[in-house]
């Protein structure tokens, strides 16, 4: 008789894991989506900052001489910005929601900057909660923005000022 009551024991316990997968399968996936917007983020960021470091680098050497305009500088950033998916999750794209890139600077000038935002619709849960705490447009778009500021000569270079050949005199 013992082992009749182990048995129906048995019999009412074979459902549990099923039941246990239908509660927590989705709880895992929830979990999965609300990591991915941060990981977005993230990349975003990595790819922005990266792009505005290589476009200050150049901005250092933008002179008045020559035939390169803004927009080549410009285009430079935006190659380095096609990294980034042209996916609304990654970057909305159209509707006057296109790159917004300030270049500041030239070689003449002690620092250079850029200044990088890109606009993104965030994932529906995270749009939800970011639509309460008010981080979002009236569009429901969130601003990610970055900003770069270095010198764009050593420090020696100014305070010798002149031109090279002055420069070279210094080690005579």
């Amino acid at each position: 008789m013992l082992s009749f009551i182990d048995g129906r024991q048995m019999l009412s316990r074979r459902g549990q894991a099923t039941v246990e997968a239908a509660f927590l399968i989705p709880v895992l996936l929830l979990l999965i989506l609300l990591l991915c917007q941060p990981a977005i983020l993230l990349y975003n960021q990595i790819v922005m900052q990266n792009a505005a470091a290589e476009s200050c680098r150049l901005l250092a050497t933008r002179s008045d001489v020559g035939s390169y305009s803004d927009q080549k500088y410009e285009a430079y950033t935006l190659r380095r910005l096609a990294a980034i998916p042209p996916v609304d999750v990654f970057h909305a794209h159209g509707n006057g929601m296109d790159w917004q890139i300030d270049l500041v600077g030239g070689e003449l000038s002690q620092t250079v900057s850029v200044r990088i935002q890109n606009h993104l619709k965030p994932l529906p849960i995270i749009a939800w909660g970011a639509g309460v705490l008010r981080q979002t447009d009236q569009n429901g778009y969130l601003t990610q923005s970055v900003e770069v500021t270095m010198p764009s000569q050593p420090d020696w270079v100014f305070k010798l000022g002149g031109d090279p050949q002055t420069w070279v005199k210094q080690w005579d």
